[in-house]
């Protein structure tokens, strides 16, 4: 049941919203830049900024986090980043030349290194074009890897050389560990085929910020009055049908039935999260068929949606946080559950802002707070919405537990099907230059598959994984490491992990007087409790279907015109999921619905009383 405690004894605002990352922050710029800042955002750790994460480290700044804004045309973040001199425009790239070396120290001929990466693309290329073309691969084949690994069986068959071969084929093993960093899964084999082409690359590459990721973040959140951001607050419980409580706890349970209270008012006691699918607006998601190019990509294209949604609801109720109507004190009278919450329409005030009437509108004030959110530290905050920008990871181990009532078995399914694996970095900081200064990466050609089916194994070949050292600066080098074997290495201690990569450099550069780095620092992006995990990735089986069903949001009953709880984060965007843009773009749509009038505005004009007819009156009308 609801608390008793006063609601003046505790927080009560317009909206909430769940996590200052980009998402939480996009939303929160949005509605201070439109006048609204009757918010909070409640953030779990002591920072902002979520997976955007820059520290300093002797002369070095190192990306812990996000790394690069990815695309320049019709982005927004490389827009504000332009905006506020963030990038250097004149930008002179540097010289890239990349060694290949097998574990014997051998290098390998630039011309196959280059012949086996155009290859590689072209193979990738083809993989996208299953989504985009909308045709169906060869039978049996699912999975990224496994096309992959056909195609270059293919390719490998007409090399007649068994040692070119040999050589081929480990550079394209090299090169599938390097996109399983970049894809966010531990093995190109749990990358669904058919939905890979329904990530939307945008035209630019990838662009750094000379002062760090990070910096964007002030940019971004420079309009958020610093007391509306509250850190270290994490959420235990989400109760979004909290005002339903307050007035259906009110019911007398009948004798022999559950002690449970009746949150439809449908006479199903003690079993609301059983038909918790109905409080969605549209309880079966629209069908999408798998071969169906991907629904809205584009924030005005979610926004349309809602508003469609929306139309479906019932004109005949306003939202609740708009609602005249007030519960009575000795029980629920003899009316059905509309009657009692059904309001005149009207109402002249929406978020904060003034809309103009000509016809005077009969104005209502809230009664009661749609959810009630909890904190680990006991905190209990109350609010009309709630933007929920929770990171995927964290839905995944948590979500089942921290909505009251539970999520819908749709959702709850698509956030299980979803992938959220872990990607972690190496930071290797030296004392002095080591490598030659024409050299700024080099490509590690392990001999061996780096599966490892237990822990011993793991113990021995997790850095098997590893599959470049790339250099950041003279002196600082950086290697990527994902799946079940980055989620290992963050059991190590740094010292291990610095010893174990001096012993890899050292093998492959055939140089055993590569130094030891003055400081190792890695990433334990999986380990971490308030992200459980790096980026999202579409797993076999899985579809966009799945993100647009996380993505949607929950009303708690029949009459709201907006939604209680609205999600937001990289892991709601169907094309642009991954990537810090996705989630800016979902923040920011969460607050513009929120910011939308209930109803469209009313304007009557009325005819002259001299006026005779209709005709005499429109021709009496000035065009301006």
């Amino acid at each position: 049941m609801a608390s008793s405690e006063p609601l003046d004894d505790r927080k009560r605002v317009k909206i909430l919203i769940i996590g200052a990352g980009m998402a939480g922050l996009s939303a929160a710029n949005h509605l201070a830049k439109n006048g609204m800042t009757d918010f909070l955002v409640l953030e779990a750790s002591n920072k902002i900024g979520g997976r955007i994460f820059s520290a300093q480290t002797g002369k070095h700044r190192l990306e812990l986090g996000a790394n690069w804004i990815h695309g320049v045309l019709g982005n927004p973040l490389y827009e504000i980043a332009i905006a506020n001199g963030l990038i250097d425009i004149v930008h002179v790239p540097k010289p890239h030349r990349i060694v290949a070396a097998t574990e014997d120290g051998k290098q390998v001929p630039f011309g196959v290194l280059q012949e086996m990466y155009q290859a590689y693309v072209c193979f990738l290329r083809r993989c996208e074009e299953y989504f985009l073309c909308q045709y169906l691969p060869p039978e049996g084949i699912n999975s990224v890897g496994e096309h992959l690994g056909l195609e270059m069986t293919l390719f490998l068959e007409r090399v007649s050389d068994p040692v070119q071969r040999h050589l081929r084929s480990l550079i394209f093993r090299c090169l599938m560990k390097r996109e399983t960093c970049i894809a966010g899964c531990h093995s190109m084999s749990d990358i669904d085929l058919l939905q890979l082409g329904s990530y939307t690359e945008l035209q630019g590459g990838n662009i750094a910020l000379p002062s760090g990721y990070s910096s964007i973040l002030e940019p971004v959140s420079r309009l958020i009055p610093p007391q509306n951001i509250l850190k270290k607050h994490p959420v235990a419980t989400i109760r979004w049908r909290y005002s339903e409580e307050l007035l259906l706890g009110k019911c007398v349970v009948s004798p022999g039935t559950d002690s449970g209270i009746d949150l439809r008012g449908l006479g199903d006691a003690g079993n609301e999260s059983d038909d918790s699918d109905v409080t969605v607006t549209g309880e079966t998601p629209p069908d999408i068929s798998p071969n169906s190019s991907r629904e809205p990509s584009s924030e005005k294209e979610c926004i349309s949606v809602v508003e469609n949604i929306n139309i479906n609801v019932s004109n005949n109720f306003k939202s609740e946080d708009e609602s005249d109507c007030t519960v009575p004190e000795s029980g629920i009278e003899s009316k059905t559950e509309e009657e009692d919450l059904a309001c005149p329409q009207g109402g002249s005030k929406t978020m904060g802002h003034s809309i103009p009437r000509r016809k005077k509108s009969r104005k209502r004030k809230s009664q009661q707070p749609n959810v009630e959110v909890v904190c680990e530290n006991g905190q209990q905050f109350y609010a009309d919405h709630v933007i929920c920008c929770i990171p995927l990871g964290v839905l995944k181990a948590q979500a089942s537990q921290m909505f009251c009532p539970p999520l819908p078995q749709f959702k709850l399914k698509s956030i299980d099907k979803l992938l959220y694996d872990t990607v972690d970095k190496i930071f290797l900081e030296y004392d002095r230059p080591f490598l030659n200064p024409e050299v700024s990466e080099v490509m590690l050609l392990w001999d061996s598959e780096e599966c490892c089916s237990d822990a011993n194994e793991m113990k021995n070949k997790w850095y098997r994984k590893i599959y470049s050292f790339s250099k950041i600066s003279e002196t600082l080098l950086l290697a990527w490491i994902s799946g079940k074997e980055a989620e290992y290495m963050e059991t190590l201690s740094h010292e291990e992990v610095a010893e174990t990569c001096t012993d890899i450099l050292r093998k492959f550069l055939n140089d055993p007087f590569v130094p030891k780095p003055r400081s190792c620092i890695c990433t334990t992006w999986g380990s971490q409790p308030y992200t459980r995990g790096s980026y999202t990735a579409i797993a076999v089986g899985a579809s966009q279907d799945d993100i647009d069903n996380v993505a949607q949001p929950l009303y708690s009953n029949d009459q709201q015109v907006k939604p209680v709880v609205l999600f937001a984060g990289e892991h709601t965007h169907s094309s642009f999921y991954s990537t810090v843009h996705g989630a800016y773009l979902t923040g920011r749509s969460a607050a513009q619905i929120l910011l939308a009038p209930d109803s469209p505005e009313e304007l009557i004009l009325e005819a002259d009383e001299d006026a005779s007819d209709l005709s005499s009156w429109i021709q009496g009308i000035a065009l301006q």
